[in-house]
């Protein structure tokens, strides 16, 4: 593509080093001073997507506006930069070898034999045309998976040779790479980045810049022992410490001149980033909080050998994080286990004390996504605890669809009532799956086929949801039409509605296509805030445009606390 420039960042050392924050940082950056940026990740695995994987394994999946289940760096990119990413910005190696395997198959390939080197190097390359050319972009950053070194993600740095050897003045190398302190030596050691480099100097890569992880800001020393071993000028030497809170990451960069010095290497205009507002934002991160609300969360998805994983809800933190920064509160978080609350005894006369000493007594409570049988039991209790001690409770997709099970439970007195998830033999199948998905299921068609992406929902006037989406400036239309994405595949069951809304439980939204129901609630005569939602408002929360329904949710706490 004529005049578009390209921006590789690499990772080395290690994995979960920050090469998506870096991506998001300098294309923040370099789209603040006018330039239209598109990113594109590259990931290592053979999954056709992340919407198969665990989430303990890689994390919580992204869930973008067009239905693409994909890595969490989508959702940095849309937190850093707005706008929406798609299936285009989010590239897998199983992707990559279908596609020529499919085409060879096809006899695109007019009979050549099939091989990595160009087929499979073309194909990621014209990725990245693709991506550019549906954003209109002016800059692309191409995020490699993985780090340096490893043989899954050879062939996308094979692409990016193979591309700077066509377009010399328009591609750059960016290397983030960790500088470790060992406690016992008490200096930051270069010598793990110098090999990580030489790893990519074997591949025909030199990178332009190196991004160096820290503990703390690197000295002229360590810069100058860089420019040495690794070939690259000391003030292209990019200190990264540990800050306070990644958005500050843009602001240090920017004060390093990173985002000046990358466009006169690719010649474009320097141009000043206009970043007022990240500057506000930032401000407001760093304000003192006088008020703190502790909210429980009650997942499945915690637990990674003897650590705790935050991983598996990130975009659910991000927003608490969003939320709490609109609202001017510190917010702590306590993880409960559902399979710990799952192991008590009903029966045992002690239950009720028990429950609360895991659970305790929350300013707010969250049931998050979630999946089969294991820990369903534990959601449940959480969902019905939070109710009968008038806890503000938002219960997310999972927690939506337990909090209805609770409800039928505990207030109407179906006491078998479950999800066909979970129970395909209750009569009271409160929560079940809609003929489209049985087909599905019949199948075995696990990957893509839930109700996916971005789905309209007209909600109903008078109601909280309809209050907090007016009031607090959510995503919703004159006539009451919002938008919210899912990521689900079973569906609150219509036959017993009447059942529940003669109870008092009210469905406050329904979708517009299959009028299926997607946000339960009790009014405030019952419980100050008890609301579910089918869809993931957490994937469309922003820093600088936290969505209403959590800081909502963080409001209630905070008035609940009072």
């Amino acid at each position: 593509m004529h005049g578009l420039k390209y921006i590789f960042v690499s990772g080395g050392v290690i994995s979960g080093i920050g090469k998506g924050v870096t991506t998001a940082s300098i294309g923040l950056l370099l789209q603040q001073a006018g330039y239209t940026v598109a990113p594109i990740k590259f990931e290592n695995y053979l999954n056709i997507d992340a919407g198969t994987i665990n989430p303990i394994e890689h994390g919580d999946p992204f869930l973008c506006e067009d239905g693409a289940e994909t890595d969490m760096d989508m959702g940095t990119y849309e937190k850093f930069m707005g706008g929406n990413m798609g299936r285009e910005n989010f590239v897998t190696m199983g992707q990559i070898y279908k596609t020529v395997i499919d085409r060879e198959r096809r006899f695109e390939y007019n009979g050549e034999d099939v091989e990595a080197i160009p087929h499979i190097t073309d194909e990621i390359i014209a990725r990245i045309h693709t991506v550019a050319k549906k954003h209109k972009a002016n800059v692309v950053i191409i995020e490699l998976g993985g780090t340096a070194g490893e043989y899954q993600n050879i062939f996308y740095y094979e692409a990016a040779r193979i591309l700077k050897l066509r377009k010399p003045n328009d591609v750059i190398n960016i290397h983030v790479s960790y500088v470790p302190t060992p406690s016992h030596l008490g200096e930051p050691k270069t010598k793990p980045t110098q090999l990580s480099v030489r790893t990519l100097n074997s591949m025909g890569i030199q990178p332009d810049f190196i991004i160096a992880r820290s503990e703390k800001y690197l000295d002229q020393r360590r810069r100058d022992r860089f420019a040495v071993f690794c070939n690259v000028r000391a003030e292209n030497i990019i200190s990264n410490p540990d800050l306070e809170n990644i958005y500050e990451i843009p602001l240090m960069m920017h004060e390093q001149k990173l985002d000046s010095t990358i466009m006169e290497k690719l010649g474009l205009e320097v141009k000043n980033p206009d970043l007022k507002d990240w500057k506000k934002l930032v401000h407001r991160i760093n304000a003192p909080k006088k008020k703190t609300v502790e909210i429980a969360i009650v997942g499945k998805y915690f637990g990674t050998g003897d650590y705790q994983l935050r991983d598996s809800y990130a975009a659910l933190f991000d927003a608490l994080d969003h939320a709490k920064w609109g609202v001017g509160v510190e917010v702590k978080t306590h993880w409960i286990s559902a399979e710990k609350i799952e192991k008590l005894d009903p029966k045992d006369k002690d239950y009720a004390q028990k429950l609360k000493k895991l659970i305790n007594s929350p300013d707010g409570l969250i049931v998050p996504i979630g999946w089969g049988e294991r820990g369903a039991e534990g959601m449940i209790a959480a969902a019905n605890y939070a109710r009968e001690y008038k806890i503000p409770y938002l219960g997310l997709c999972y927690g939506m669809q337990l909090a209805c099970v609770a409800f039928a439970r505990n207030v109407i007195g179906w006491s078998d009532a479950n999800s066909t998830e979970n129970n395909t033999s209750t009569k009271h199948d409160v929560i079940h799956l809609i003929p489209s998905q049985k087909a599905l299921m019949e199948r075995r068609a696990y990957g893509g086929t839930m109700r996916l992406g971005s789905w309209d929902a007209k909600v109903k006037k008078g109601t909280m949801a309809y209050d907090i989406y007016t009031a607090l400036g959510g995503p919703i239309s004159a006539t009451g039409i919002t938008s919210e994405r899912h990521r689900h595949r079973y569906e609150f069951n219509d036959k017993f509605t009447k059942d529940f809304e003669k109870h008092g439980l009210t469905i406050s939204a329904r979708s517009v296509v299959e009028n299926l129901a997607e946000i339960i609630e009790l009014p405030k005569d019952m419980h100050p805030f008890y609301m579910g939602t089918q869809g993931h408002p957490e994937y469309k929360s922003r820093p600088l445009i936290p969505h209403p329904l959590f800081v909502a949710f963080i409001q209630a706490a905070h008035d609940h606390k009072k």
